[in-house]
């Protein structure tokens, strides 16, 4: 190899980490001093990269170490800002600011997801990316620098310069409408399941919802009205539908064996007739023969009593006879 294609092959690499030294100045407004952690932040799996042990090398790591730091961090800064507030607007506000949303637009605006190393197609069909980089970043800034670096660049380069926390915080997101519109959409049914109902020690109400979309057990939520405590169960539901398929699977899955059940045709009445008679045994009965016989047949007062009398009795005579025929029979009584 001659020497001036070797001084090239080795002054590429350091123009590129050169021009990476650059850019993560104007994205964090601090340079790095160890640079391997930030290219390890800014490499997505897509891009099929392996370490030394041929191990995948990405950014997941940083991300799970990223959002936890980013919690605390936060929740301390609107601690602090926001003196005086209860835990459920804290807790609200601090969600706004690390949603995905948010720290997406941030990556965006701040010209990150330029700086990230992966295939273009899963760059174009993974919106979340670039929020997923945002939370490595962090990772890799507290890996680096520590947590108090983490705090300055969350309060000098993004609160004072991109996000109004005091806008973020009064906005109104209506996560519950959000959650309803899709329920909506897909025809899946969704009940908000009060979990509790109880008193604090200063003896302010709380209250505890869980969502259920086709019975299915969703996000659940705590505040001191029903209505935060909804907003707080239907957020944690909308994350869960984003990030996890499974949760997905199971709720179109329920809802098929619900409308399959709904749809059965239904069997006929049972007649009352067959179910009343089916224990009764049937037994063909024979005509007994006939005995000639004779009845006597006893009246208080017969005619044929009289029947011995002559025929030619005439009618006055027959009624005369049988008043004697009486009166001889009640005066022997």
């Amino acid at each position: 190899m001659r020497l001036k294609d070797l001084i090239a092959r080795i002054k590429l690499p350091f123009r590129e980490e050169k021009e990476l030294f650059s850019s993560l100045y104007q994205v964090m407004g601090f340079y790095p001093e160890n640079i391997d952690v930030y290219k390890v932040a800014l490499t997505h799996k897509s891009s099929g990269q392996r370490n030394e042990k041929g191990k995948p090398l990405n950014n997941e790591r940083l991300e799970f170490l990223g959002d936890a730091v980013l919690d605390a961090v936060v929740g301390h800064i609107v601690y602090d800002h926001f003196e005086g507030k209860r835990e459920g607007f804290l807790t609200n506000t601090r969600s706004k600011l690390v949603s995905r949303e948010t720290l997406g637009k941030l990556a965006e605006e701040m010209g990150l997801n330029e700086l990230i190393q992966s295939r273009g197609q899963s760059r174009s069909h993974n919106s979340y990316m670039a929020g997923n980089a945002f939370e490595a970043l962090v990772g890799a800034i507290y890996l680096d620098q520590g947590y108090a670096a983490v705090m300055r660049f969350m309060k000098k380069r993004i609160l004072e310069q991109m996000v109004n926390i005091d806008k973020v915080a009064y906005k109104e997101v209506n996560f519950k409408s959000k959650l309803i519109e899709w329920t909506q959409k897909n025809r899946v049914r969704m009940d908000f399941c009060m979990l509790q109902q109880s008193k604090d020690k200063e003896g302010s109400p709380v209250f505890g919802f869980q969502v259920k979309i086709e019975g299915v057990e969703g996000g659940s939520g705590q505040g001191y009205s029903k209505k935060e405590a909804q907003q707080l169960a239907s957020k944690e539901t909308l994350e869960r539908l984003r990030r996890e398929p499974q949760f997905i699977d199971a709720i179109f899955q329920a809802k098929s064996e619900r409308t399959k059940m709904e749809e059965e045709p239904t069997m006929a009445a049972p007649r009352i007739e067959e179910e009343t008679t089916e224990f009764l045994v049937i037994q063909e009965k024979t005509a007994p023969a006939v005995k000639e016989t004779t009845v006597e047949i006893e009246d208080e007062f017969d005619l044929s009593d009289i029947s011995h009398q002559k025929e030619d009795l005439s009618r006055e005579e027959i009624i005369a006879a049988a008043e004697a025929a009486a009166f001889s029979e009640n005066s022997n009584n």
